[in-house]
């Protein structure tokens, strides 16, 4: 890979057109996390109660943050950008200009990870407006859910480079993604399972999110945090190199 900051054309040209929906899709963020915490955090929450000193909705709060930014940066590596690529025939246009594909890809992926970001941040703002956020400690859990919003972007890139119809991402939400959000302490603490369940859920990069932004959310520090942000930006290193790799196979022949 060589990238350079010419990625950031491909970025900007996303967020542009982007910008022609800005309105129903910032609505749909807000809905969205309003109806999730409502739903959920009331309704589960009257059966759950307080987990040891933190209500479940403030639990839940920092949980749907998390897999927020998965599941944004994951549906525009996938959906979006394969319009993009196969049906808008976007990127082989962008080549023709003075682009590479390693710009192409970072780009797309830089552009999930701000609607990563944007989604989280989000809900971050219903969640403080509902009085689940302790103090402004938690602004700091933005860096960690961009680079989430990176790390699933990239991953999601992935499979679009191996997808032949949107019907092909249906295996990767309900084999990969789902599974990812209801092991990852999301909506219960990952101490209730059992202890290979635990290790398996500590390979995945959501449950690093988690462990990070929680404590943020809460008025606490988290720990081990160098660990957590190298397993989150390993993950997105790799898939950003695989995929790279790979679309460049499939644009380049």
């Amino acid at each position: 890979m060589s990238p350079n900051l010419r990625f950031l054309h491909v970025w900007r040209r996303n967020l542009k057109v982007w910008r022609k929906i800005l309105i129903p899709s910032i609505m749909g963020n807000f809905g969205e996390p309003v109806l999730y915490l409502l739903a959920f955090g009331y309704g589960f929450g009257m059966l759950v109660g307080d987990l040891g000193e933190m209500p479940y909705m403030v639990f839940l709060a920092s949980g749907i943050i998390c897999s927020s930014a998965m599941f944004t940066a994951s549906f525009e590596g996938m959906y979006s950008a394969y319009t993009r690529m196969d049906v808008q025939h976007t990127w082989s246009a962008m080549l023709g200009a003075p682009l590479t594909v390693d710009d192409i890809v970072l780009g797309e992926v830089a552009w999930a990870a701000t609607k990563g970001l944007m989604s989280a941040a989000a809900i971050l703002v219903v969640a403080a407006v509902l009085g689940l956020v302790a103090n402004a400690w938690a602004l700091l859990a933005l860096p960690v859910l961009l680079l989430t919003g990176f790390t699933f972007g990239a991953c999601a890139m992935v499979v679009t480079a191996f997808s032949k119809s949107y019907d092909f991402f249906l295996y990767y939400f309900t084999l990969v993604i789902t599974p990812t959000l209801l092991l990852s302490g999301v909506f219960f603490p990952l101490e209730q399972f059992p202890a290979p369940v635990q290790m398996l859920a500590y390979l995945l990069p959501l449950a690093h999110t988690v462990e990070l932004v929680r404590p943020l959310l809460t008025g606490t520090m988290p720990t081990q945090v160098l660990l957590h942000l190298a397993v989150i930006a390993a993950y997105g290193v790799a898939g950003l190199m695989i995929a790279t790799r790979l679309i460049r196979r499939r644009l380049i022949r």
